[in-house]
């Protein structure tokens, strides 16, 4: 019987830890459920919000541009002896596709508006490239004109050279 004591020690020692893991383990069991309901109401009700904030501040994707080639031009400058010209080839950069439609359509008004405004001018005007800057401001603005008076404007939003000679 000697040895039935520290068996009996040996049960009641086993079973008193029992009781405070048990305790510990409905603990973390309570307090791992209130951090899965706390973070499954946020995906529902804060989640989307946030999402969407977010995708409304994201910056929207470049529009594919759509340009207009017009036919290179060769015109007459104006210069002291010798004669010089200007060959030049540009390409309209418009807003949407009813300007491009409107654009090609009129294009031998649009090309003869060019003819004249291209006309005449002096070499040493076209050399720089603020000259060439400014020059492309003019196009635009010209063939910009509504070509008729029930007609808009054609929607060019640029002008771009592709050749730029003068001989």
């Amino acid at each position: 019987m000697a040895s039935s004591p520290p068996v009996a020690n040996v049960a009641n020692g086993a079973n008193a830890p029992a009781p405070r893991s048990s305790k510990l383990l409905i603990g973390l069991m309570v307090g791992i459920s209130l951090i899965a309901s706390v973070a499954v109401g946020y995906f529902f009700v804060i989640g989307p919000k946030a999402t969407a904030a977010t995708e409304i501040a994201k910056p929207a994707a470049p529009e594919k541009p759509i340009f207009v080639t017009l036919e290179p031009l060769t015109v007459n400058l104006q210069s002291e002896g010798r004669g010089k010209f200007l060959h030049i080839g540009m390409s309209l950069k418009v807003r949407d596709e009813p300007a491009k439609a409107q654009i090609v359509e009129f294009m031998p008004e649009l090309r003869s508006r060019a003819l004249l405004l291209l006309s005449n001018r002096l070499p040493e005007s076209l050399m720089s490239t603020e000259d060439k800057s400014k020059l492309a401001e003019e196009i635009r603005t010209e063939l910009n004109r509504p070509l008729a008076d029930n007609l808009p404007s054609q929607g060019i939003a640029s002008v771009s050279f592709n050749t730029f000679v003068v001989q």
